[in-house]
């Protein structure tokens, strides 16, 4: 097997082990995971909410989710570690779950998303969009936006400070999508620029002396 065919069939089984653990600990508010190659195996780390559900009564539930791994993905020795996220309202992927898990009981999704946008931004957050599309209380499907903040959708700070969770809400009138984007991060040079724009001083750093 060529190099490029073996990364291309990694990817792909990652790819597997992420749907296949985010539908097993949905109910734990799943975010995603790392795997690391190790000497001695696999160790797949799970970063969720609520760590418990994933670990189960005396880590019963984490061993017998290890086992099954094992069995379908072909791994040798898997090891799973489960950590805490410490901000769960500037997770995108637990805040899209929790969005849609409030649609699934039939709140508005206009009060619902309302909601968690002051949340994520009283936790931090520099800014944030969620998009909602579906059919929401008729027969046609809609879409809606909410925004807060500033945010970048292209560039460079898009592809590596934007952080993005999707999720899907089951109701009765068929499916919706939920879209969570956060930006936890302001660039510098972004930084300045609203202050400027807001009429805020911006300090004049002198630049590093060389010998």
């Amino acid at each position: 097997m060529s190099v490029g065919k073996y990364f291309i069939k990694e990817g792909m089984r990652e790819a597997q082990i992420e749907e296949f653990l985010k539908n097993k600990f949905n109910r734990a508010g799943y975010s995603h995971i790392d795997i690391q190659r190790t000497p001695l195996g696999t160790r797949i780390i799970v970063h969720a909410n609520r760590p418990g559900l994933v670990i189960g009564r005396s880590g019963s539930r984490i061993k017998e989710i290890t086992e099954q791994i094992e069995k379908k993905f072909k791994l040798e020795n898997p090891m799973i570690d489960v950590r805490e996220i410490e901000s769960p309202f500037l997770d995108s992927q637990v805040v899209a779950g929790k969005i849609a898990k409030s649609l699934e009981r039939g709140g508005f999704y206009k009060k619902i998303a309302n909601y968690y946008l002051r949340e994520i931004m009283r936790a931090g957050a520099i800014g944030t969009e969620i998009k909602i599309a579906g059919k929401m209380g008729g027969q046609r499907g809609r879409s809606q936006k909410f925004k807060d903040g500033y945010i970048k959708h292209s560039g460079y700070y898009a592809d590596n400070v934007l952080d993005r969770g999707k999720a899907i809400a089951i109701v009765k009138l068929g499916t919706i999508g939920v879209q969570v984007s956060i930006m936890k991060d302001i660039p510098e040079d972004v930084s300045i620029a609203l202050k400027q724009i807001k009429g805020e001083e911006v300090e004049d750093k002198e630049p590093e002396k060389t010998e």
